[in-house]
């Protein structure tokens, strides 16, 4: 079968060709590699998506209150780990159809953290002191479990509200007011709320702390161009070496993997103190018991496994304003991952299947009880640059290593016995890299512009500063009707949504040009010119034949997140009878061209 998807365009410059011939993808999107390397590939991507599906069930063990119970951190790691790869599959087969992975999200953890920290749900002070908790008595299970079970249900409320707006095709409608000053302090927000988390657990060593990030850093920047001889094996030259940038692809990884061995040599020695109440406990390895022991070999994790969840009014619009960032991050995403892996600009029925079934990620990720739901990763897409390997195929198997991950419980286990101050090391980076990935959103903007940086300035701050003093005075919001004040509590504790809603409201009734507030450069980026777009069934269309059978139906065309018969697919071969160049489309729609 000719490959339609990668090759240079007819007729271009053999310059230009030698020039891109360094670039060109190894495997397209709908290529499929040999079933071992699909195998390696999957497991690279899982590594790379290892350090943000880690920290979030690490980070909400503080607000569910299970800081000294190890053995349901690694539960959560597992559900986390199970759910992530079963939302992979839905997307690479049913959704959007690119290689790009799912897992959780950090837009959601701080509408979360939001939600615990209110007073009624503000830990114990007998769940901070590890000699008073008892794992296993009901009055611990139920305090961690009633936290969980109110963030699970309005996870799934909220998860709704996505859901509807993919499968509608609202999506559109949501992105025409929604531009660069809008994104730009919703995203960095989330990571610059969680300074305090960051600080709490790097503060438990700072110079383990200062450690991992050092050695993070000196991976990800100093040596990410190094490349380092690795055993390969290929039919045509058997077992050999070939280079790879092995610090560029997993620098987190490796950051963290020195740092716990350095802390498990630590503790065996007895170099870190022994004594809880000793600075520098919590960098030993062993402080929460023989969790790995103690962990099941296989757990299958299930719907309702910490009860039945409970919804709350507060939590769930709170959530709805992570589930909104979630979305608008997403779309960036799906066009990213389509000119990293060879294929078309993702037409609309496809972005808005994407998007809803992202909703339906989250639905069963709050069904499952991971306390947070699932969007695109990010850094995954970053990984299809890097390896040259754009096939999806790749992406299912790293789905169902996942969940396989998921049912082993050692394998959550061994996770939970990294020491705080490695986790802040990491939180260091990882929480600075959120809040400059949201500020690099700005380029499309003129910040030459008085109102651009009044608009930016403004929401940034005041998204910092109206939480601080609402967390400090938690009396002052009394309206006098309890569920008022809860929501009002939960929404303006959430820095992403101060910002965002300022953001969002001034960059609208603010005068100023689409130029000016970088509407024009944002949707060039994003969207691309209808005349050169190719949309492939082969890519996009549903699986198993199920468009073309569509296609003759007349009322596909009402139907948002389906390819109807009007749209124009490349059919592969043009009327002269050769195949098409990625910029050329066939004029003719594929239900026409069978006839």
């Amino acid at each position: 079968m000719v490959n339609r998807f990668c090759g240079l365009p007819d007729g271009q410059d053999a310059d230009t060709s030698e020039e891109d011939g360094r670039n060109k993808l190894a495997y397209c999107v709908t290529d499929a590699p040999p079933w071992y390397l699909c195998i390696i590939l999957g497991i690279q991507h899982c590594l790379t998506a290892f350090g943000g599906i880690i920290a979030i069930p690490l980070i909400l063990s503080q607000g569910l209150c299970l800081q000294h119970d190890g053995l349901t951190q690694s539960h959560l790691i597992s559900t986390i780990f199970f759910v992530s790869g079963m939302c992979t599959l839905l997307q690479v087969t049913l959704g959007v159809r690119l290689p790009i992975l799912q897992g959780g999200t950090f837009t959601l953890l701080a509408p979360s953290m939001a939600l615990l920290s209110m007073p009624e749900w503000a830990c114990p002070a007998w769940t901070q002191n590890a000699t008073l908790v008892n794992t296993s008595s009901p009055e611990f299970i139920h305090v961690w479990q009633s936290r969980m079970q109110v963030l699970q249900g309005s996870i799934m409320v909220g998860s709704l509200f996505q859901v509807l707006v993919g499968f509608s095709g609202l999506i559109g409608f949501f992105m025409r007011f929604i531009g660069p000053l809008t994104i730009a302090p919703t995203i960095s927000l989330i990571g610059l709320s969680l300074f305090d988390s960051a600080g709490a657990n790097a503060g438990n060593h700072w110079g383990i702390s200062a450690m991992t990030t050092c050695l993070i850093v000196l991976f990800s920047q100093y040596l990410r161009h190094i490349a380092i001889p690795m055993p390969t094996y290929s039919k045509a030259k058997k077992f050999h070496t070939s280079r790879m940038y092995i610090f560029q692809i997993l620098p987190v990884l490796l950051g963290i993997t020195v740092s716990w061995l350095i802390c498990y040599l630590f503790t065996i020695y007895n170099v870190l103190p022994s004594e809880p109440d000793q600075y520098g406990y919590l960098a030993r390895t062993d402080v929460k018991g023989d969790v790995i022991g103690s962990a099941p070999w296989f757990r299958f994790p299930y719907p309702g496994q910490w009860g039945i969840p409970t919804v709350s009014l507060a939590g769930v619009l709170g959530i709805l304003a992570g589930v909104i960032s979630s979305m608008i991050e997403s779309v960036g995403d799906y066009h990213a991952c389509a000119r990293l892996s060879g294929a078309p600009p993702p037409p609309k029925h496809a972005i808005s299947r994407g998007i809803g079934i992202e909703g339906l990620g989250c639905l069963l990720a709050g069904a499952w009880g991971t306390g947070n739901g699932t969007t695109s990763y990010s850094e995954n897409v970053g990984a299809l640059g890097i390896t040259k390997v754009g096939s999806r195929m790749v992406i299912v198997a790293g789905g169902f290593i996942m969940i396989i991950i998921g049912v082993f419980g050692k394998i959550g286990a061994i996770f939970t016995t990294i020491p705080t101050p490695v986790i802040g090391g990491m939180f260091l980076v990882m929480f600075g890299v959120i809040s400059a990935a949201g500020i690099s959103n700005l380029q499309y903007a003129d910040m030459n512009s008085s109102r651009n940086i009044f608009i930016f300035g403004f929401s940034v701050f005041t998204g910092l500063a109206v939480p601080n003093w609402i967390i400090k005075n938690p009396s002052a919001i009394a309206t006098g009707i309890v569920e008022l004040d809860q929501v009002l509590q939960v929404l303006l504790t959430t820095s992403m949504f101060v910002g965002g809603f300022f953001g969002f409201i001034l960059d609208n009734t603010i005068p100023g040009t689409k130029r000016e507030r970088g509407i024009v450069a944002w949707n060039k980026a994003h969207e691309d010119d209808s005349e050169n777009t190719l949309e492939s069934d082969e890519v996009y269309g549903l699986p198993c034949g199920i468009s073309s059978r569509l296609s003759s139906c007349s009322w596909v065309r009402y139907v948002p997140f389906c390819p109807s018969y009007k749209d124009i697919f490349c059919c592969g071969k043009c009327s002269l009878g050769k195949y098409s160049p990625p910029n050329i489309c066939c004029k003719l729609p594929v239900w026409k061209q069978k006839l």
